[in-house]
C-alpha cells in the first residue's frame, strides 16, 4: 500500500500536465517520458487531473486509464494526489476509491459549483469526507477564481476541525497572502491542527508565499527544477538565494500564466524540453501564432543566458 498524504507534506507537488497526441488522443505511451521528466527534476511529489491538467476534457474511462498508468509509473517513488472533482458525488468517490487502490497517496477537492454561504460548503465537505471514510486523505483546492466558491478563514478552521481526514490546502486564493499567514498563526492556538499548505497560481507569489508559511508548492511550471530549486534554498534557511534563482525565471513566470493561453505556453516549452512528444491542448484551447512562438524563443534563449551569466557569476 503506498503511503498515504498527510499534515506534514513539504516539498514541490508538481501539477502535471496531460499528453496528447497531435491527433487528440490522450498519450498514454507518453506518460513514462512526462513522468521521468519531473522525477529527474526532483520533485517531491505528482498531482494529476487538476485543472490545468485538462481534466474536465477526459472521458471516464480516460481518465482512469490515464491514472493508472501515471500510479504504474511512478511506482510510489514519490507521492501522487489525484484529481477527483465532479458535480456527482457518486463519481467522486467512484474514482477516488479507484486511484487509491491503484497506489494514490490522496485526493484533491474542490467546491462543486453553486455553493452559497458557509453552511453550504462546510456541508458540502462533510459529506465528501464521509463518503470516502477516513482513509483517503482530502486536499482541499481553495481556488475561487474558477469555483466561485471563497473559503473564509473561519470556515477553513471549522473544516480542519471537523474533518481529520482533511491533511492539506491547496492555497490559489489570488493573492490572499495575508490569509496564509493568519492560518499560520491562528494555528498556534491550543488545540488547533496544524495542516499542509501548498501553493499554486503557478507560482506568481511562491517565494512570499513560503515566508509566509507554506509547506512548498503544488502547482504547474514548464521549469520544475525552479520550483525544487527555490524550495530547497528556503528551506536551507536561504530566503535571499531563493528570491534570486526565482527572479532568473519570473519573465517566464509571468508569460506563462496569461489567461487563457497558459496551458498552451506550458505544453510547448514541455515539448520543447523533451517531456512530451505534442503540445496538444483539446478543444477548447488556444493555438499558439508565429508571434507567440517567436515570444517563446525569445524569453528561452534569455532564460538560458541568464542562467549562463548565474552559473559564471558563481565562479
Amino acid at each position: 500500500m503506498a503511503e498515504r498524504l498527510s499534515e506534514a507534506a513539504k516539498g514541490v507537488y508538481i501539477i502535471a500536465a496531460t499528453p496528447f497526441r497531435d491527433d487528440g488522443a490522450l498519450d498514454l505511451d507518453g506518460v513514462p517520458r512526462l513522468v521521468d521528466f519531473y522525477l529527474g527534476h526532483g520533485v517531491h511529489g505528482i498531482t494529476i487531473l487538476g485543472m490545468m491538467g485538462e481534466a474536465n476534457k477526459l472521458t471516464a474511462e480516460e481518465t482512469e486509464a490515464f491514472a493508472g498508468r501515471v500510479l504504474a509509473c511512478v511506482n510510489r517513488r514519490v507521492p501522487v494526489v489525484v484529481g477527483v472533482s465532479a458535480p456527482a458525488l457518486v463519481n467522486l468517490v467512484g474514482l477516488s476509491k479507484t486511484v487509491m487502490t491503484a497506489g494514490a497517496a490522496g485526493v484533491m477537492v474542490a467546491p462543486t459549483l453553486g455553493l452559497k454561504g458557509d453552511d453550504q460548503l462546510v456541508t458540502y465537505m462533510e459529506t465528501v469526507a464521509t463518503a470516502l471514510g477516513p482513509d483517503i486523505p482530502i486536499v482541499y483546492q481553495d481556488y475561487p477564481q474558477s469555483t466561485g466558491v471563497a473559503l473564509p478563514i473561519a470556515v477553513w478552521h471549522r473544516l480542519v476541525a471537523a474533518l481529520p481526514s482533511l491533511v492539506m490546502l491547496k492555497h490559489e486564493d489570488c493573492p490572499a497572502l495575508a490569509k496564509l499567514s493568519r492560518i499560520r498563526a491562528d494555528e498556534k492556538a491550543p488545540g488547533r491542527r496544524r495542516v499542509s499548505i501548498l501553493v499554486g497560481n503557478g507560482g506568481l507569489y511562491y517565494p512570499q508565499e513560503l515566508q509566509r508559511g507554506a509547506d512548498g508548492a503544488m502547482t504547474g511550471f514548464a521549469f520544475p527544477e525552479m520550483l525544487v530549486g527555490v524550495y530547497d534554498r528556503h528551506r536551507a534557511g536561504d530566503a535571499q538565494a531563493a528570491e534570486d534563482l526565482y527572479d532568473l525565471y519570473l519573465p517566464f513566470v509571468r508569460y506563462e500564466q496569461q489567461p487563457g493561453y497558459g496551458l498552451a505556453v506550458r505544453k510547448e516549452v514541455l515539448r520543447r524540453r523533451g517531456a512530451m512528444a505534442s503540445a496538444k491542448a483539446r478543444y477548447p484551447a488556444p493555438i499558439l501564432t508565429g508571434d507567440d512562438l517567436a515570444e517563446i524563443d525569445r524569453l528561452l534563449a534569455r532564460l538560458e543566458r541568464r542562467l549562463r551569466d548565474a552559473d559564471r557569476a558563481r565562479l
